[in-house]
């Protein structure tokens, strides 16, 4: 049975008006018609190759690996989950450990692989940031078991309300509009706008606010996408913070039908330019079938498109180390994976 969560409404935000949050460019109108036949196609018309015939290689971590990890350490545990290492605290972004990314465990997408560690398996989590509400980037089991394991959570206008109802004490959450910014252990973390949406159920559509973080250590400065379509705001934020060493940008669940809030990988590529960074990291990919591409279209297109542009592009393989101060290309794991559908996916599930 699905509960709903007081929100409270923040009328001083310049986002919010008629008890809703708004994107800086409105969505184009689409014809009822259209949005059914849309729905249509997802649930019913899907094509092949959504989902690989073999579960993709995933890099197990271990409390003991991690504790010797050095600062600046990142990992991919899925689809836009980071794990990062930063002044010796450790940080989650949109952390999803469930099996599903949906409000049943018993049916919607479900992983294409395990995380490379067990949540029980966690070191201590200085700082949890959240880029909006959706199942695939707020996971309601992963919130209440980080609850009181985490020092604290970053997180868009209204998601914190959600947190707070679901458990998380309230001195640990921080709650943020557009560009505003924090300082954690000299760590400065800034809120920044994207072109998405909001809502976890029929009724609380666009009642939290949906964003991007920047995160600045020292001279490094990274930037996380969480869901985005291409707007003008990438250049804004580029010049704001950039030049930035590392970007993690969406790139997947993509489709022509709904451009407005999912770039395809060219606007991947063009966002990564706009924001002025050194490597490109695609990230919300490869662990959920959301969309109606292939699994693996979205590394082959920016992989192409990184390639003729010039661009300094890395794939990790989930739970493969990545260093911030020097990335390394990684390599086209999707293409050595199992051709064979005679090796069925395997049963994944939250260890």
């Amino acid at each position: 049975m699905t509960v709903t969560v007081p929100i409270t409404s923040y009328p001083q935000s310049p986002q919010q008006f008629d008890d809703q949050f708004h994107n800086a460019a409105p969505k184009p109108k689409e014809s009822l018609g259209t949005t059914l036949k849309l729905f249509w196609d997802f649930f019913f018309n899907r094509p092949d190759g959504t989902v690989p015939v073999s579960s993709p290689p995933v890099r197990v971590l271990t409390p003991e690996a991690l504790a010797k990890a050095p600062d600046r350490s990142v990992y991919r545990l899925g689809h836009s989950t980071l794990l990062i290492k930063l002044r010796g605290g450790w940080w989650l972004t949109d952390p999803v450990f469930s099996e599903r990314a949906s409000p049943f465990q018993w049916i919607g997408p479900k992983r294409f692989h395990a995380p490379p560690i067990a949540l029980k398996d966690l070191p201590p989590i200085r700082g949890v940031l959240l880029s909006h509400d959706h199942y695939d980037h707020l996971d309601r089991a992963t919130v209440k078991y980080l609850a009181n394991r985490a020092d604290v959570f970053l997180v868009p206008l209204g998601v914190g309300d959600r947190l707070t109802h679901w458990g998380v004490p309230a001195d640990k959450v921080r709650q943020f509009d557009w560009w505003q910014e924090t300082e954690v252990d000299g760590l400065r973390l800034a809120f920044t706008p994207t072109q998405h949406f909001s809502g976890r159920g029929l009724r609380d559509s666009n009642r939290t606010l949906w964003g991007s973080w920047v995160i600045i250590d020292d001279a490094l400065r990274v930037y996380f996408s969480g869901d985005t379509g291409y707007f003008a705001g990438f250049k804004d934020i580029g010049e704001r913070y950039g030049p930035f060493d590392v970007a993690f940008i969406e790139t997947g669940a993509y489709d022509a039908k709904w451009p407005y809030v999912h770039m395809q990988p060219s606007q991947t590529v063009q966002a990564h330019q706009d924001l002025r960074a050194r490597w490109l990291v695609p990230i919300h990919n490869g662990t959920f079938d959301l969309a109606m591409h292939t699994w693996d279209d979205p590394f082959e297109q920016v992989s192409a498109l990184a390639a003729q542009r010039g661009i300094a592009l890395s794939t990790p393989e989930m739970g493969e180390r990545l260093d911030l101060d020097a990335p390394h290309p990684g390599r086209p794991w999707w293409r050595t994976m199992k051709a064979t559908a005679s090796a069925p996916l395997e049963t994944v599930g939250q260890r």
